[in-house]
C-alpha cells in the first residue's frame, strides 16, 4: 500500500516494526488514539499497578492495520460527541 493520507509506513523509524505478524504496518496511528477507551476494538491487556488498572496494548494490531482506517475515525468521531 503507498502512503496516503489514510496510509503511511514509516519503514525509517528505529522502532519500525513495532509489532509482530503484522506485513504491512500503518505508522499513521503510532500512538493509539483509542487507548483511552476502556471498550476500545483492540486487543488490549490489562495489569493492576500501584492500585490502579492500566491499558497494556503491546500485543495490539488493530489501529496499524489499514482496513481498521475507518473504523479508528469513526469511533474518534462518536467519541467527540
Amino acid at each position: 500500500m503507498d502512503n496516503s493520507d489514510r496510509f503511511f509506513a514509516n519503514k525509517e523509524c528505529r522502532f519500525y516494526p513495532c509489532h509482530r505478524g503484522i506485513e504491512e504496518i500503518n505508522c499513521l496511528f503510532c500512538y493509539c488514539p483509542l487507548y483511552h477507551m476502556e471498550g476500545c476494538p483492540g486487543d488490549p491487556a490489562f495489569i493492576e499497578k500501584d492500585g490502579r488498572r492500566i491499558k497494556v496494548c503491546t500485543d495490539c494490531t488493530f489501529p496499524h492495520r489499514a482496513e481498521n482506517y475507518d473504523e479508528v475515525i469513526e469511533m474518534l468521531k462518536r467519541d467527540r460527541r
